[in-house]
């Protein structure tokens, strides 16, 4: 199981997860952050620090929102780490 990043991070990027995550695991496009699945170790530091409420662990993912749980995994491989200047 791992973190995933649903819609109400569309636009947003606070970025407030970034500094809480232990092993990096962020990664973003123009339009928001993902979380690698293969790199998350299911802390759930990230939880908390959102503010518009939209990391859940993959099981919790709303049903509306299952699509990014794919959509996490595959924007991770494509799209640079957040935390890369």
């Amino acid at each position: 199981m791992a973190m995933v990043v649903t819609l109400p991070c569309s636009g947003c990027k606070d970025k407030a997860c970034l500094p809480v995550c232990p092993v990096e695991c962020f990664h973003e496009d123009a339009e928001m952050l993902y979380v690698d699945p293969e790199e998350c170790i299911d802390c759930g530091a990230c939880v908390a620090e959102c503010p518009v409420e939209a990391i859940f662990y993959e099981d919790d993912v709303p049903a509306k929102w299952h699509g990014f749980i794919q959509l996490n995994a595959t924007k991770a491989r494509e799209c640079p780490s957040a935390t890369d200047p």
